[in-house]
């Protein structure tokens, strides 16, 4: 009753205003009136959707409170404001337009007339699900294949849209899929998105017979991470085409996808880092060389030394950078030996303590030791081990602008079966796991899968490179481990480096080689290297120390030198890598005549990359660019002697 007042009241007002209005707007309240009694909700609407006027069938299905219908419409719509905009133009151009909003077990038809230049009429009618055979086909001919509308329990997920992208049918699959199990109304487009087009096309094109369907992995239109194969293919309902689309999840083929991407670029990156740090070298060693063979001839007192002590300290930084460079490519000489993590970290604390600021503090812990496990000892470089963990610390230091406390803990691990984690496996076996875990304010998720590659830093302009986290990585890989962050933003990171026990028996310690006196040497050495700045250097270097230096700038004309039977040579220096015949290439042929000559191989890249040629060059040792001049002859000398 109450509705009925309302509308009595409503068209009362109206016709006063009418009475000011033009004959079609009285015209227009006239035919609503007719209305008033419709057993189907009506509405008159303005062209922004505000509702003028609607009848009592209108109040009862969407409640006494709307004042718009986009808000009507909200429940069986994702975007009304959308739909009413599209279906009033149409209704400006041909009179009417008509939408099907597919619910669970009806369809809400949305009829909407043009009613003058600013008036609209809407009649929403209920209308069950039809369960009469659909037939579907892949062209304009109809398919031998019928199929029901039994597809509700069809465990595939199934969805049908019309040419104009409104979905018609989702099944039970589909909608848990989807939308985990509710019932909705969607446009195709407000659904899916990334083909690189308008995806609403694509539909279109299907349904016109344009293009003859497929496959194609989209998004979820507002969700990052989920992805689904769309098989889209024509088919026809009563005359009506449509779009019939199987849907499956694919998202972990396209995670998969994402990480094969991943690798492959993390590989292109290593290579290129690799070539650059091998050129690098090259210019590293000349400027190096060269500053050495100056400060030779300018003392302390020396107006020139401070310059020139400037510029040899920093080619040594250069040279720490390219190795940050070498490290991430896994291509960095490494010096490895049999290690105590606890003696490493009870070495290195006192450096670490010194690297905290006020209100940071730093704690070591061993909870392996505290339950009588002991602690398997690793085969690594010390040194870049340090490396990794300074680098861990001051990040976690860093992490931490309100202070807070840092913790290191080692612990011995077994590993009864593989462990699957990121992109890695790590095989089954005992390890020995070092963490480094801070309470700072942690790393978003998204840039967890960024934070190993080169030059991706969270920090500001001016304070990192980019390549302390590159460079862990590499290490640690490099010698036969793995790493892992964890993190929780606002809570804090743990960064967990599993190593493999070593298994072999201790080594005898790694020690320095002596530097041997600045004195004459004697023999003759044939100098190979087809960089001429540092072919340059190391002939000078040589020569200044008394040895005879025969040059040459490729293995080709080496040989041709050594086609002089009378030709007397102590010592091969020659660069690993060079156009045309390599290093180990040449020196191996040279052996067949000449077989006790000694050899020393210089090169820009790492010694694993020699070591199964080196290995089957006898007296031969490995000196990696950048060098000195002191580096160079030391070596020199301490292999004639």
């Amino acid at each position: 009753m109450a509705g009925l007042v309302l509308v009595v009241i409503g068209l009362g007002i109206a016709f006063w205003l009418m009475l000011g209005r033009r004959p079609e707007e009285a015209a227009n309240l006239a035919a609503f009136r007719m209305l008033a009694a419709d057993p189907a909700p009506c509405f008159m609407t303005d062209p922004s959707g505000q509702l003028i006027l609607r009848n009592e069938a209108a109040e009862a299905r969407f409640g006494a409170d709307v004042r718009v219908l986009h808000s009507a419409l909200e429940r069986h719509v994702l975007n009304p404001g959308e739909l009413m905009l599209r279906l009033q133009k149409a209704a400006e151009s041909v009179g009417s337009a008509r939408e099907d909003l597919v619910g669970h077990t009806s369809i809400l038809r949305l009829t909407v007339h043009l009613a003058s230049e600013n008036r609209f009429f809407w009649r929403a009618d209920e209308v069950d699900l039809p369960r009469e055979d659909q037939v579907y086909d892949r062209s304009d001919r109809p398919a031998p294949m019928a199929v029901s509308s039994d597809l509700e329990e069809v465990p595939v997920a199934i969805m049908t849209f019309g040419p104009d992208g409104v979905m018609r049918i989702a099944n039970h699959a589909a909608r848990e899929l989807i939308w985990r199990g509710d019932i909705r109304a969607a446009m195709f487009h407000d659904l899916f998105e990334g083909l690189g087009r308008p995806v609403s096309e694509w539909l279109a094109d299907v349904v016109a017979g344009r293009h003859p369907g497929g496959s194609e992995v989209l998004r979820v239109r507002g969700e990052e991470e989920r992805f689904l194969q769309i098989t889209l293919r024509r088919y026809v309902d009563g005359g009506r085409p449509g779009g019939l689309a199987i849907l499956n999840d694919a998202t972990r083929l396209k995670t998969m996808e994402a990480q094969f991407a991943q690798s492959q670029k993390m590989q292109a990156i290593g290579q290129l880092a690799g070539g650059i740090a091998h050129d690098f070298n090259n210019l590293l060693t000349a400027i190096s060389g060269h500053c050495d063979l100056l400060l030779l001839r300018h003392g302390r007192e020396d107006s020139d030394f401070a310059d020139l002590e400037q510029i040899r300290q920093n080619a040594n930084r250069a040279a720490s950078l390219v190795g940050q460079l070498l490290a991430f490519s896994r291509k960095q000489t490494l010096n490895p030996e049999v290690l105590d993590l606890e003696d490493v970290l009870a070495d290195l604390t006192h450096l670490l303590n010194r690297l905290m600021v006020d209100k940071v503090e730093l704690s070591l812990g061993h909870p392996g030791r505290d339950i009588g496990k002991q602690l398997g000892k690793i085969r690594a470089d010390k040194r870049q081990i340090e490396q990794v963990l300074i680098n861990l610390v001051v990040n976690a230091r860093d992490a931490m602008p309100n202070g807070g406390s840092i913790r290191i803990e080692t612990e011995p691990v077994t590993l009864a079966e593989d462990l699957k984690r990121d992109r890695a496996t790590v095989p089954a076996g005992d390890y020995t796991v070092i963490r480094v875990v801070d309470h700072g304010i942690g790393i978003p998720e998204h840039q967890l899968r960024q934070i190993f590659e080169p030059f991706f830093t969270t920090k500001r302009v001016g304070e990192g490179t980019g390549l302390g986290l590159s460079m862990a990585y590499g290490i640690v890989k490099q010698s036969g481990g793995y790493i892992f962050v964890d993190s929780v933003v606002g809570e804090g990171t743990t960064f967990s480096l599993y190593f493999p026990v070593y298994e072999g028996e201790d080594e005898a310690p790694v020690v320095e080689t002596r530097r041997l006196a600045a004195k004459q040497g004697e023999g003759v050495i044939l100098l190979v290297e087809d960089e001429a700045s540092v072919r340059a250097f190391a002939s000078r270097a040589l020569s200044l120390r008394g040895y005879t230096v025969l040059e040459a700038a490729n293995a080709e004309e080496a040989l041709a030198r050594l086609d002089d039977k009378t030709l007397h040579v102590d010592l091969f220096v020659t660069d690993v890598v060079m156009p045309g015949m390599d290093g180990p290439a040449w020196v191996r042929r040279a052996h067949l005549d000449r077989p006790g000559v000694k050899v020393v191989f210089m090169s820009g890249y790492a010694e694993d990359g020699l070591a199964e040629d080196q290995a089957r060059v006898p007296n031969s040792v490995f000196l990696p660019k950048p060098f000195s001049l002191n580096d160079l002859t030391n070596t020199v000398q301490g292999l004639l002697s």
